[in-house]
This record gives C-alpha cells, structure tokens and sequence, in this order.
C-alpha cells in the first residue's frame, strides 16, 4: 500500500512521519502525475486558499477529483475544508464530499485547543476503549452532513468535527500532530 501526502502547503512532513511510523509507503504529491501508482492521498491541514489556489495553479483540481471518485482521501483541517461541497465562500474545492464546512469556526490560533472524542466507529476498527485526543488548531467545523456522508464524532457541545462518506474522511483536527495512530490506521482501513 502507498499512501500519497498532498504537498504544496501545510504540515505534509508530518502525516508522511506518521504514516512512515505505522509501516506505509508514502509518497509527496505536488503533479498530477505524482498520484499515478497511489492507493490513497491525504490532503493536510495548513491555509485551505493557499491550498486550492496552488492545485490550481498546477493543474491538479481534476486529477484529484477523479482520484477521489475511486480512491480514498483523507482531508483534515484544511484538507477537509478542500475535499466539501459548500464552505458559503468562493475559493476552490474538490467537492467531494457532501458536507458543508465553516472555516475557522472555532476561532483565530489563540483559539486553540484539545479534546477528547468518543469516535465509535474509531474504537471498533482499533479495537480499543479509549477516546481520541484531539488537536485543534484554527480549526473548521462540519456544519452539516448530506446524502451518504455520517458523522464520525462532534464535540461534547455538539459540533461535528469528523465525517466520512465511503472511502472519504475528514477531520477539523489534526491527528498528526498526536502520538495516537489510530485515526491514520482507519484511514488505511478505507484504503482498497
């Protein structure tokens, strides 16, 4: 299995050490071609602009789509602004994803914060008990769910903050600035 790590802005080198820490081939994608041979891309959290606008700027919106419509995508923070349908502003988005994200909606950087989340189906592909410990850095929420996306877990005030729809996932935190491998090890569980 080779997992490709989008890598035109934000903390990509830390999702390929995690990846890298787990037993995954990984590769950094920057083309379109780099996505050739790849079983599954993570879209990294950093400054969902910045990110659109460069895939853009190298031709990499339709490629990724089209990636995204047989192979699984894992987008978090930013990643998971740029994998939705609806974020209410004009900037570019794959729309994969049928969720509707807000940007910064927990506030600027001194905003910042952790939790723990009960993530069910998490705890089941583990087979652990013990919630995840979240890192959330100016981080989106997921203001909705459509179609046949689900959530995956919401905040004890109810907000959501993680979602999947098939073999797409995406999370307003950050797993991969944890110790904790479980969310990468389910994102590779949706990996076929």
């Amino acid at each position: 299995m080779k997992i490709g790590v989008l890598a035109l802005q934000g903390d990509f080198a830390e999702h390929i050490a995690m990846l890298k820490r787990i037993g995954t081939e990984t590769a950094e994608v920057r083309l379109p071609e780099h996505l050739q041979g790849l079983d599954g891309l993570i879209i990294p959290g950093g400054e969902s602009t910045t990110i659109g606008k460069l895939a853009v700027a190298y031709d990499l919106i339709e490629p990724l789509k089209q990636f995204g419509q047989r192979r699984a995508i894992w987008g978090t923070c930013a990643g998971a602004i740029f994998l939705s349908k609806d974020i209410s502003r004009d900037q570019p988005l794959l729309g994969l994803m049928d969720i509707k994200v807000e940007r910064n909606a927990f506030g600027r950087q001194v905003d910042s914060f952790e939790a723990d989340l009960d993530v069910p189906e998490l705890k089941q592909a583990t087979k652990t008990k013990e919630d995840y410990h979240a890192v959330f850095i100016r981080a989106p929420i997921i203001e909705s769910v459509q179609g046949e996306a689900k959530v995956l877990a919401s905040v004890p005030d109810g907000r959501i903050v993680a979602a999947q729809q098939g073999h797409l996932l995406a999370t307003s935190f950050h797993p991969e600035l944890t110790n904790d491998t479980r969310f990468h090890e389910y994102f590779l569980s949706l990996v076929d």
